[in-house]
């Protein structure tokens, strides 16, 4: 991935001089490669240190479709299929799980018309966990968690419509770990960030 950022960067910049006079449709749509990295926090709990518990790192498929309100303010919607991650404690695998994380934000856009936009934006993440298999069944997870999701970004312009993009992100994503007859282990915080490359097409 940091060897395919670094020509696009640099070509994007070169494209930046002037602005763009065409007038733009309301509608993004990127599709984006992510690479997601929990921040593996957990509670300490009797027997249990805290950030015994991890929570495994990949790289995942993202679709993301905005709509612009006025040339500076969008709202972006992240989407993607469920993901199952591995779950080790003190370096054994405990199991898997899969999450489904869309999110959405309001964002700010703060060069509309240019050939590189920067942006930043702020919204809520809604993770949806099911598949849990922790434990040989022992264990079980929350199978919802709500938090706020922020994010950096830019878009380049490199043809008409067409964009190549950067984006950042990170997602408060927690959920109880609980025993089968429901009794509270800890809290595991995935709290994931999330790095992006991708392409856009304005509408």
């Amino acid at each position: 991935m940091k060897t395919f950022i670094l020509p696009v960067a640099l070509a994007a910049g070169w494209l930046a001089s002037a602005p763009l006079q065409a007038q733009e449709g309301p509608w993004m749509v990127r599709l984006r490669a992510v690479s997601l990295q929990p921040a593996d926090k957990s509670d300490a709990a009797p027997g249990l240190p805290a950030d015994a518990i991890h929570v495994s790192s990949k790289t995942i498929p993202e679709v993301d479709i905005s709509y612009f309100f006025t040339a500076n303010l969008a709202a972006e919607l992240v989407l993607t299929v469920p993901q199952e991650h591995d779950v080790t404690l003190a370096g054994a695998k405990l199991g898997t799980f899969k999450e489904l994380p869309p999110t959405l934000t309001a964002q700010w856009h703060f060069l509309p018309g240019q050939r590189v936009d920067p942006y930043v934006g702020l919204g809520l993440n809604l993770t949806l966990i099911s598949d849990v298999k922790l434990a040989d069944g022992a264990l079980d997870l929350d199978k919802t968690s709500v938090g706020l999701a922020a994010q950096v970004g830019v878009d380049f312009k490199v043809a008409k419509q067409c964009f190549i993009n950067l984006d950042a992100k990170y997602a408060q994503i927690r959920s109880d770990v609980k025993t089968a007859a429901g009794a509270k282990v800890t809290t595991v915080k995935v709290d994931p960030f999330l790095f992006g490359v991708g392409v856009g097409y304005r509408f």
